[in-house]
């Protein structure tokens, strides 16, 4: 099968989730045979073409790291695969509607539909009908989608039919040990620190974990990855303003190693995205064992299940915190359920052997006959979870 990697800033993982997924899974697809092409974005000072990594092809194509820019690169992109042939993975759906153009071949395209991107706060009106418009034409032109999360699929109905919609969520490896090295680097020591791994926007609820945790004197400290530039945005200036001396701004950071050390070693993951499916970061503190508190709402819940703690807002958060540290056992039941839900749902191999599977059944030109039963829960299940993990 001969697969072409779109919608991502390209491989290796520099970013965030989407380019994470198509590492893992172009060098999965690689190691069984199957013949790779990922397409990925360079400054547009940088040389374009196409060379090798790990045995996956890349394509490069030099744009501006702007949302005109990002268009082009996608337009770039899709006319490029257009005459390549192949199978396409379309991951997002920014630019949904130049999609239209692998009909007049016949390509198959499985698009992966991502979160409710047009319902972000960050967005102005016209950049959030763009994305909904693109969200609805990218329904319409491909070949079948992927929804990350069983609230996604069911949102997607309004688009198209079910028969067209496979759920199939993120995934991640299992990882049982990491270096206390490269936790001990940034002062911090195994189980005295909450985690936060977050862009900096409010339908993150930064602000409020920030709040929550700063309202008591605590012995632990709060570790804040991200990028805070608080001379220049609002938005940052009141995060860092609302912080005591016990939480630290490590700023962003892309190593996978030190990231999956910051996560394993932590007390407990803060979670606070609002808006969204399957969070990959979600996953991932999952994967390591994590005790989970995340914010209430049927996306988080699904995902991390009953063994998670739930907040609304600042004071509900506050209160929670307060309960681990006055009770830290609480702790360990928690991240047993955590490794448990990650062995039930978000295996990686699981998940990219989906994937797999679907797109040879699109190679084929099978996936509209008979759609795969998807590794979730029904919804029925979502709601009961929600309903027992409050608090």
């Amino acid at each position: 099968m001969r697969v072409s990697i779109l919608g991502t800033r390209g491989i290796p993982r520099k970013h965030g989730g989407f380019e994470t997924f198509a590492e893992d899974l172009s060098l999965f697809l690689t190691s069984r045979n199957h013949k790779v092409t990922v397409y990925c974005q360079v400054s547009a000072t940088e040389q374009g073409g196409e060379d090798e990594w790990r045995g996956v092809r890349r394509i490069l194509i030099p744009s501006p790291n702007t949302p005109f820019g990002t268009i082009f690169f996608d337009w770039a992109a899709i006319l490029h695969s257009f005459w390549e042939g192949g199978t396409i993975l379309t991951l997002g759906y920014n630019t949904g509607l130049f999609n239209f153009v692998y009909r007049l071949r016949g390509l198959p395209n499985v698009m992966n539909m991502d979160g409710l991107e047009w319902k972000r706060k960050k967005w102005s009106r016209l950049q959030r009908a763009w994305l909904w418009f693109n969200e609805l034409a990218g329904a319409k032109a491909a070949t079948h989608l992927v929804a990350d999360h069983p609230e996604i699929g069911q949102h997607l109905q309004r688009h198209t039919s079910s028969r067209k919609i496979t759920v199939i969520p993120y995934g991640a490896h299992r990882v049982t040990s990491a270096s206390m090295d490269a936790i001990r680097q940034f002062g911090l020591e195994p189980k005295c620190y909450y985690l936060v791994i977050a862009r900096p926007e409010p339908e993150n609820s930064v602000l409020e974990i920030v709040k929550a945790f700063s309202a008591r004197i605590r012995e632990s400290t709060l570790v804040v990855l991200g990028a805070y530039d608080g001379d220049h945005n609002e938005y940052h200036r009141q995060v860092k303003s609302a912080a005591n001396s016990n939480v630290v701004f490590l700023g962003p950071i892309y190593e996978r190693n030190i990231v999956e050390s910051l996560r394993f070693h932590a007390k407990a993951y803060l979670h606070g995205h609002t808006v969204g499916g399957t969070n990959p970061s979600l996953v991932e503190s999952l994967a390591v064992g994590n005790a989970i508190v995340a914010h209430d709402n049927q996306f988080n819940a699904w995902v991390a299940g009953e063994s998670g703690r739930y907040f609304r807002g600042a004071d509900d958060l506050r209160d929670i915190l307060d309960s681990l540290e006055s009770e830290p056992n609480q702790l360990f039941a928690m991240e047993a359920g955590s490794r448990k839900r990650h062995y039930q749902m978000f295996m990686q191999d699981n998940v990219l052997q989906a994937y797999e599977r679907l797109l040879l059944r699109a190679t084929h030109g099978e996936v509209l006959l008979s759609v795969e039963q998807p590794v979730y829960q029904s919804r029925v299940q979502v709601e009961t979870v929600r309903g027992r993990t409050h608090g």
